[in-house]
């Protein structure tokens, strides 16, 4: 019985050597790991550096190569654009005060239009009236806005893009949030050019009447959002929908 005991107690400890050298040996393997991808990490950055450095200008003029740039970084997991404002990328591209003037640049649209959209409007509109304020109406794009919408929501000013369906985006910059009706609604007069009437809910989105009635009455008199045509040829009755209609200023 002694004998056997110390048998099972010398295999038991050669076992655990061989454990102890195993874990020594994955530690080991797992550290050269770290210290490979460490190296990768360090040499991609440095390249990445050297191409920003290199193609800044680019990057900031030209919209397409921008986005290509950001594409081609975000599909390896990395946004050189996003962050603070301060230092990093940010400052190593000058796209810092870019990005800030372009996010004044899209309050001061959004602000003075105000009054007449209720505080909702259409994606391209914002583009093309934020490109006619830079003189550059080519130069930006909506990923650019979009973009810049987000680096304002801590802000807490309600700036917020919008999908409306059918590949539509509008921009909210107020405080309050539309419900699925008035989504809907947004969506059908973007189709009709801003104009839209309970006859359209009730055909296409097959609305009973008082319930096109209803929500076009809450965009009108508790929102804000449209504007009444009480003498339209064909119904009579219409609304019209700033935010959805086109703007030649």
């Amino acid at each position: 019985m002694h004998r056997l005991g110390g048998v099972g107690l010398a295999a038991f400890e050669r076992q655990q050597a061989s454990q102890r050298s195993f874990a020594t040996l994955s530690s080991e393997l797992s550290q050269a790991q770290v210290d490979h991808l460490e190296s990768q990490l360090t040499q991609f950055r440095t390249a990445l550096t050297h191409f920003a450095k290199t193609h800044r200008d680019s990057i900031r003029s030209d919209s397409k190569f921008r986005h290509a740039f950001q594409k081609m970084c975000s599909s390896i997991g990395v946004d050189p654009l996003a962050g603070p404002r301060k230092g990093g990328w940010w400052e190593m591209l000058g796209m810092g005060d870019w990005q800030y003037e372009l996010g004044v640049q899209i309050v001061d649209v959004c602000v003075s239009t105000r009054e007449r959209n209720g505080g909702v409007i259409e994606m391209g509109e914002l583009v093309r009236m934020v490109g006619k304020l830079r003189g550059d109406e080519s130069g930006i794009t909506e990923e650019d806005v979009i973009r810049s919408i987000k680096t304002l929501q801590p802000l807490g000013a309600g700036y917020e893009v919008m999908d409306v369906g059918g590949g539509k985006k509008m921009v909210r910059s107020v405080v309050k949030e539309l419900d699925e009706d008035q989504g809907i609604i947004l969506a059908e007069a973007q189709l009709e050019g801003g104009r839209i009437v309970e006859e359209i809910l009730v055909m296409r989105r097959g609305w009973t009447y008082e319930r096109a009635r209803a929500a076009l009455e809450n965009m009108l008199l508790r929102d804000g959002l449209c504007w009444l045509d009480a003498q339209d040829e064909l119904y009579g009755k219409a609304y019209w929908i700033p935010s959805a209609m086109r703007w030649n200023e």
